[in-house]
């Protein structure tokens, strides 16, 4: 008589989103192409995802709503599942199926998995977002205080510079006077000459 059994643990606790469900199965009949299935709900409502394989072809499908893939391993399906969520929580059933040749044969129903899919808390996530709050607060400080330091270096730097312009403009005799290459070329004279004779005795 071909008969197929299926063995699955009874619970998985998932923390991080993702889940591994395997599905450990005998088979004492000469199938050559088979399906197996994952279905969700005490009455396996929803069917998740599949996986199909014969000698030479393996294909996978997912439920939309799913983020799941399997893969045929020798006398067991590993059935993958990321992204999940809360809602998720619930009883997951393998199904194992010898479609061909005939006669089809399919495992009775097993005890199934709860897998259970815990929700990040509240608490975690409020920290989370305020440690992120009060990151972005102490960058714009750092930034401000950088800026404010510039700035002030800066108008230091301006007004040194600006000093050091006033001191260098003294005041500088304006008066012309006869160029040195000019005194005998018979030009007018741009300076008074001074009246020698007055100090001769």
């Amino acid at each position: 008589e071909n008969k197929i059994l299926v063995a699955q643990h009874p619970l998985l606790t998932v923390a991080n989103k993702t889940a591994t469900l395997v599905c450990n199965y005998t088979y004492n009949g000469t199938g050559k192409e088979f399906r197996a299935s994952l279905h969700k709900g005490t009455d396996s409502a929803v069917e998740v995802c599949f996986v199909s394989w014969n000698m030479t072809k393996i294909s996978s499908n997912s439920n939309k709503e799913f983020n799941c893939k399997g893969i045929h391993d020798k006398d067991k399906v590993i059935f993958s599942l990321w992204n999940m969520t809360a809602s998720q929580t619930d009883i997951y059933f393998c199904k194992i199926e010898a479609m061909y040749p005939p006669p089809y044969v399919y495992n009775e129903k097993s005890n199934g998995t709860v897998i259970h899919v815990k929700d990040i808390p509240t608490q975690m996530q409020e920290s989370q977002s305020t440690s992120s709050y009060w990151i972005m607060v102490a960058v714009t400080g750092v930034l401000a205080f950088y800026s404010t330091l510039i700035t002030a270096v800066f108008i230091n730097y301006w007004q040194k510079s600006k000093e050091k312009m006033y001191h260098q403009s003294d005041y500088m005799n304006m008066t012309p006077r006869h160029p040195p290459y000019q005194k005998n070329k018979g030009y007018p004279s741009y300076a008074p000459t001074r009246d020698y004779t007055a100090y001769r005795s």
